[in-house]
């Protein structure tokens, strides 16, 4: 960008120049901090400014805070009031928007909540859409929706789909298996609807502008990390280190995750469940261990303490597409849905009611509940845990089974995983601090199987004791 024979700004060699160039739909600038992503990103829209699409080009690019703005409209005065002086920007209560004088846009915004993209987006037209920050929301859901609106009725008009990132944050687990796992950078990958992304990796050490005014730049950084885990990610752009979530750090899929077997018939059955509709809801099939070695089909053994619940399958009411959006179904299907899936597993009159979300056991205007419904059909369950600090207890207790199933020869009770439970490796492993309660699961996550398990962590211990029996 220049204006007349001065240069406003230009990329500097290596990832700020192949984003800039970038032909992939959907990118990701990643890594450490200090190569300059958002000025990056902010660019990627301009330069496409004055290309004579006029208000067809119009842009949005969001943060998950409207605090969070400010450095964004900071720096996009610093480059966009040189490179353009016949643009406006325009500051409002309501708004931020840059207005270059063909008719281009460039929108900055917040969004926190699925009722916003419904309010405020659900029809709207941005050919280029931008996230900065990334691992700053809990989930991809916003993510993912937004891309319905990054469309035009332009002919030939340039659709890009970008964001950047730094390893850690809420969503750090989310950001890493979308786009960090699958491929290495600059490799791009294909998604099941046939959409290409990749991600573009980018180093503090490249920024050679940023080094010569501030050359103990990484010492600065090192000192402004919260704790290690935090310094190897800002320094390193490290993705594998423990990132902050409730469970990451003692959650480990080679301890955890196992293989079907037979349920002694002397480990108590019992379900468990959290409520939803517009959301999912989240049914589990629980056993919990008396002790009783079990066997394998292969006469493999397997011992479980006392005490200890394994998640024996599941029913998750979602969408199968989007995170955290529910199939609406009624209370009497899920009732009737529950048994169909207990007899069909061969569980169905062995399994004892257990915990479910206490709200279910609300009566409407006509002393009807939910759990009654579900009761009616034969799915009957007990309220779970709901004292104050009921919530953190029950993190707590979690975090301790996990950490005990982790040894190999564990002595607590612990918490195991069948590897058909596919809906709780995927959402509970990854869940996010609350970022003001950090003994808090961020509610805005999708936390249904976390709750449903929360619930059942904190159920009494119910397994039968050891009668003992005098001979007169």
């Amino acid at each position: 960008m220049a204006t007349g024979h001065d240069v406003a700004w230009a990329p500097l060699p290596g990832s700020q120049w192949y984003f800039l160039t970038c032909p992939v739909y959907e990118a990701l600038y990643e890594g450490t901090r200090g190569p300059g992503k958002t000025d990056t990103l902010l660019v990627d829209f301009a330069q496409d400014v004055g290309k004579g699409y006029g208000a067809h080009w119009r842009g949005v690019l969001f943060r998950r805070t409207y605090k969070a703005l400010g450095e964004l409209v900071a720096k996009s005065r610093r480059w966009f009031g040189r490179a353009f002086p016949q643009a406006k920007f325009y500051e409002s209560a309501q708004e931020y928007r840059w207005e270059w004088p063909e008719g281009e846009q460039l929108l900055f915004r917040h969004i926190k909540r699925e009722s916003e993209y419904w309010d405020d987006y659900h029809g709207h037209e941005y050919p280029w859409i931008g996230w900065d920050e990334l691992t700053g929301w809990p989930d991809l859901r916003l993510y993912h929706m937004l891309k319905s609106c990054n469309r035009s009725s332009h002919p030939n008009m340039p659709r890009k789909y970008r964001a950047t990132a730094n390893p850690y944050g809420p969503g750090h687990n989310h950001v890493k298996a979308y786009f960090i796992d699958p491929a290495p950078p600059g490799v791009e990958v294909t998604s099941e609807d046939g959409l290409k992304r990749v991600r573009i990796r980018g180093h503090w050490s490249e920024n050679t502008i940023l080094l010569a005014s501030e050359p103990e730049y990484p010492q600065k950084i090192m000192a402004a990390a919260a704790n290690p885990e935090q310094a190897k990610a800002w320094l390193d752009g490290d993705w594998d280190i423990v990132a902050g979530g409730m469970l990451d750090d003692v959650w480990s899929p080679s301890k955890h995750v196992i293989r079907p077997f037979d349920i002694p018939s002397s480990w108590r059955m019992d379900r468990a469940f959290d409520w939803g509709a517009a959301k999912p809801f989240s049914y589990g099939l629980w056993a919990e261990s008396d002790g009783t070695v079990a066997m394998r089909q292969d006469g493999t053994s397997l011992f479980f303490p006392r005490g200890s619940l394994v998640r024996v399958n599941e029913w998750y009411g979602w969408d199968g597409k989007s995170p955290n959006v529910g199939i609406r179904m009624t209370d009497p299907d899920i009732g009737k849905g529950i048994v169909e899936r207990e007899k069909r597993w061969s569980f169905y009159g062995r399994t004892r009611p257990g915990p479910a979300d206490p709200s279910i056991f609300n009566k409407d205007a006509a002393n009807k509940s939910i759990a009654a419904v579900l009761k009616a059909h034969g799915a009957e369950f007990v309220p779970g845990d709901n004292r104050a600090g009921s919530r953190k207890q029950g993190w707590s207790a979690l975090r301790r089974m996990l950490l005990a199933a982790r040894e190999d020869r564990p002595e607590e009770p612990g918490l195991w995983v069948m590897e058909n439970c596919r809906q709780w490796i995927r959402t509970v492993p990854t869940l996010p601090r609350d970022d003001k309660d950090l003994d808090d699961v961020d509610t805005e996550a999708e936390d249904h199987c976390g709750d449903e398990t929360r619930y059942r962590v904190l159920a009494p211990r119910r397994t039968l004791t050891q009668q003992r029996f005098r001979v007169a």
